[in-house]
């Protein structure tokens, strides 16, 4: 890595590929680490911006793995966008998103540029924004199609269907969800995912239908819940430690469906998992996506153990992330 001078000024080096592929491990542990505990456990990737930025500024580079650690760069800005949108910090979380469209074009990473252009839709979905979400949708499918990127293209597919769902769009929100499950049932025969998007397999695609026939639920007709449920059943059965905040996150959505169905004893012993697993988590997003589901207990009015499922939601809410 990066040597001195007897004066502590940096010196010129040869980066190797092995220098490379530990800035690329190092992403990817991060990555694990947020997907299993939270945006609020992965403060270290600023370290990783700060070596690559130094490699790039200090270093003799190559063409190919030039590329690669603009990459690299423009990944962890990504990253590191997620986890700031995921402990709620939603400015910051678009200047890194900026930052990573910056490298990733320099990089001409096209894959890459999709993925983060699904997750700046994802921030404008969170805050209920469909046609900002919609945008940046958009603008990842164009990128996908430069990429030839097929799962990209299934990705940003699903969550234009949940937008379409959340803005109350049922036709249009069927019909994206057809067009992503259609393209995932040929998964077998894509290339190995890259980093940024190999969390979307078989059980993120069953939870995507799962949500989106939520939104469905509870925007336009509550006939939707009963194949949500069985989706998003079989998504949390699935979803392992390792993708901790997805499984919250799906259980509270099971729950919710269950109480919009009357179902108030399987909502209550099911909203409490999501509690318990939510509240281990360093992410604000299971609080507000409990905001749904607290409200239908505090509608009901039922027995005491959905009063004190409500009043812990309502606890757990209010309480500060970290």
């Amino acid at each position: 890595m990066v040597t001195t001078t007897g004066d502590g000024e940096p010196l010129p080096i040869s980066i190797e590929s092995t220098d490379v592929a530990e800035l690329e491990a190092a992403v990817g542990v991060l990555r694990a680490l947020d997907y299993r505990q939270g945006g609020g456990f992965c403060r270290d990737a600023v370290r990783v911006v700060k070596t690559a930025s130094l490699l790039l500024h200090w270093g003799t580079v190559s063409d190919p793995l030039r590329a690669r650690l603009y990459t690299v760069l423009a990944d962890v800005h990504n990253l590191l966008g997620w986890t700031e949108f995921d402990i709620g910090r939603g400015e910051p979380a678009r200047r890194r998103f900026g930052r990573a469209l910056e490298i990733a074009g320099e990089a001409g990473n096209e894959s890459l540029v999709a993925n983060i252009r699904y997750r700046l839709g994802r921030v404008h979905l969170h805050r209920h924004d469909v046609s900002g979400a919609l945008a940046e949708f958009a603008r990842g499918r164009a990128a996908a199609r430069h990429s030839d990127s097929r799962r990209a293209l299934a990705i940003l597919a699903a969550n234009e269907a949940w937008a379409f769902a959340m803005g109350g769009d049922e036709q249009a929100a069927l019909t994206r969800l057809g067009e992503a499950e259609a393209a995932f049932a040929e998964a077998g025969s894509w290339p190995e995912p890259r980093p940024w998007e190999s969390f979307f397999r078989e059980t993120d695609m069953a939870a995507m239908r799962g949500t989106v026939l939520t939104e469905l639920a509870t925007a336009v007709a509550a006939r939707h819940s009963g194949e949500a449920i069985v989706q998003l059943s079989g998504a949390a059965d699935r979803y392992g430690a390792d993708m901790a905040r997805s499984r919250s996150l799906t259980l509270i959505m099971l729950a919710q469906n269950h109480a919009l169905r009357g179902d108030f004893e399987e909502a209550t012993r099911i909203g409490e998992e999501a509690v318990g697993l939510a509240a281990q988590l360093g992410s604000v997003r299971p609080k507000d996506r409990l905001a749904p589901l607290e409200r239908l207990l505090r509608e009901h009015r039922g027995d005491a153990a959905v009063r004190g499922l409500a009043d812990r939601i309502g606890r757990y809410r209010a309480e500060p992330l970290l």
